[in-house]
Parts: C-alpha cells; structure tokens; sequence
C-alpha cells in the first residue's frame, strides 16, 4: 500500500467468489486479501480468465463475494442487499467502462446529470446543470454538453463517462479497461485525466490488460486463476501529462519537416 496513505479505501480479506454452471463449479476469485489506501491509483492486471473483473464486480458492489468480507470505507458490504448495495454505488463509487454506456438520444450534459437523478441529494434543476457543465469542464468539454454522443469522438464520449462517474463526489472510481476502445494518443489523454484526479485525492482503481497502460498508475496488483500473483509498487510511474507534451512536439516535428 502507498506509504502516504494512511487511511485504507478498500480491504478485500479472503474474499472468493465461486459460479455455479449446471454441476460445474467455477472459481473465479480464491481467496484474494488486499488492501487499497485512500488516494492510491492501482491498476489490476491480467489476463482473460485470471479473476480481475469478477473482483472488480466485487470492489463496485456489482457482486456480492461468495465467501469473506469486503470493507469498502471502513464499511462491511459484503453481506448487504441488492438495495443498501445500490445506496453505497451511488454514495461513494464512480464508475467507467470500455464500452461508455451512454445513451445514444441523451446529450453529453444529460448523461452526466443521470446518477444525480437518482440519488437524494437535494438539487434543484438549475443546480444539477451547473454541477454537470463543471464536471464536464474539468475533464475537457467545456461547450460541448448539447452533443449527444454520436456528435463526439470516441475520447469525448470517454471523457463524458468520466464525468458521469464523478458527478457524485465518489470517494472511489472504478475504471474497467477504460481505453480499450481508444487510440493511442487518446489513451494517453484518458490517462492524464485519471492521473489528475488522483492527484486530488480520488482513489482509482483500474482494471487492465495493457502493461503501458498499467505503468500510469502508482501500484500494479497481477491476477491469475483468481489468485493475486504480484503487487508492485511501480518505481517509475510515467506522466500522461509529459507524455502528451512529447507526443505534441513530436506531431509538430514530423508537420515541419
């Protein structure tokens, strides 16, 4: 865990979590014991099949686990219902997928706004907007919340999901292959944006299968067969930030020439 952490996000302790298909019993998490400080950024990595969604299913309270306790907070969810586990989603977890999950007839603003709709903070109309416009200028789009996402580029679309995910104030967000739909340099924008977050403090946690892309975060945790085979510090983390600024003056080299 991050030294400079002293208070733990997450604590998984023995957690497993088994399916059952037909008379076939499928582990797909075995046993898995770790814990996650506030303001860390951790990249779960491996291959197909290794156990790192189904944990992350677990982390986002998507999945309650089979056997042992999670605490997300300091709070024991593991045995909570289908309704306290959506209560503590849209409390303390943002979350991002590879696929967006916008709805396509829905602008950019709207779709941010919707984890607001259903929660109980008290907002009025004119509140939930300025909420919205200020997310949505945080990670970029200033201008840009009357597109619906067919009118915007595979990184915005991506950028509108991040907004979505922060609307609440989450404590925590869960990034699920947050860059497999995008380009390079795109990646690398998306990576600065998870980078700036977790300098104010967020906790990100980011499932992927991508070594380069695994190296922005601060700590690497590997799975394989459910079990977690290495949990690495990562000495030298890249900037997306400085790697943006390269790739910049490389575009501007090669347009000279």
């Amino acid at each position: 865990m991050n030294d400079s952490s002293d208070a733990v996000a997450v604590r998984l302790n023995d957690v497993s979590k088994t399916y059952h298909t037909g008379e076939v019993e499928v582990h797909a998490v075995r046993g898995v014991s770790i814990e996650i400080g506030q303001g860390e950024f951790v990249a779960l990595m491996g291959s197909s099949g290794s156990g790192k969604s189904t944990l992350m299913n677990i982390l986002g309270c998507l999945d309650r686990p089979t056997t042992g306790r999670y605490f997300l907070d300091g709070e024991d969810v593991s045995s909570l219902n289908r309704d306290e586990l959506a209560d503590v989603r849209n409390r303390k977890l943002g979350f991002v997928f590879q696929n967006f999950n916008l709805l396509a007839r829905t602008s950019a603003l709207e779709n941010v706004e919707l984890p607001l709709l259903y929660s109980e903070v008290g907002l009025t109309s004119v509140e939930l907007r300025e909420k919205a416009e200020q997310v949505l200028a945080a990670v970029g789009l200033e201008g840009r919340g009357d597109h619906t996402p067919s009118q915007l580029s595979g990184g915005q679309q991506q950028r509108v999901a991040i907004a979505r995910a922060l609307i609440n104030d989450p404590e925590v967000i869960l990034a699920d292959e947050p860059t497999g739909n995008l380009d390079s340099r795109t990646s690398v924008e998306v990576m600065e944006i998870f980078q700036r977050l977790n300098n104010k403090g967020i906790t990100v946690i980011m499932v992927t299968h991508e070594a380069d892309i695994a190296s922005y975060a601060r700590r690497n945790i590997i799975m394989k067969d459910g079990l977690v085979r290495g949990d690495i510090v990562v000495q030298r983390r890249l900037n997306a930030a400085d790697e943006l600024q390269r790739m910049t003056a490389g575009e501007a080299l090669e347009a000279a020439v």
